[in-house]
């Protein structure tokens, strides 16, 4: 058991049996009371970020996490395997434990955070954008750039995103998996 004294950004902790990141903290000493330490606490299974405030000298469960680099390797059931790039050992993870698995790409490298101490792993992490080829859409028509309106396209992954109307089937885009949308055509 550590105390408050020891908490700082990027620490995880065991908070209410959840496991939380420290994504940022302060250490308020008012000119009257007790000291106390305000934080902002995000859940690694859910990634929803809580405001909690510890009296000065609580006592806070440290838990060590790791985070290792894995290659998507196919998907099986409701579970995804990956490949561990270093020691080439595999883990099954279950999809719920993905935030975006509908933007799984064989091949692709995610970050998976382990609980070092039991070799849990807790989540797998994403990168922020993946590039993807449009393998089905309504055809397009030239030139019209002018107006935001979108239509449905399937990509390579087979996840469902909505594009601008110029974007044809074949073409390569750019796509942010973390709010699942399209960001830009990339140019061959």
């Amino acid at each position: 058991m550590a105390s408050t004294s020891e908490i700082k950004n990027g620490l995880c902790i065991k908070h209410n049996h959840k496991l939380v990141q420290v994504v940022e903290f302060q250490h308020v000493k008012p000119g009257k009371g007790p000291a106390f330490v305000r934080t902002k606490l995000k859940g690694i299974e859910d990634g929803r970020v809580v405001d909690h405030t510890f009296p000065s000298g609580h006592k806070i469960d440290i838990v060590r996490i790791e985070n290792r680099s894995y290659q998507f390797l196919y998907k099986e059931g409701d579970g995804y395997h990956f490949m561990n790039t270093s020691t080439y050992e595999q883990v099954y993870i279950e999809g719920h434990m993905i935030q975006k698995p509908e933007f799984m790409k064989e091949g692709e490298i995610s970050t998976i955070i382990f609980h070092s101490e039991e070799e849990l792993p807790l989540v797998v992490e994403q990168a922020q954008f993946m590039s993807a080829e449009v393998t089905y859409t309504e055809p397009g028509i030239k030139g019209d750039t002018a107006t935001n309106t979108m239509k449905p396209a399937t990509i390579d992954t087979g996840a469902e995103i909505r594009v601008p109307l110029f974007i044809d089937t074949g073409d390569k885009i750019k796509v942010d998996i973390h709010k699942g949308v399209y960001v830009e055509r990339i140019k061959s």
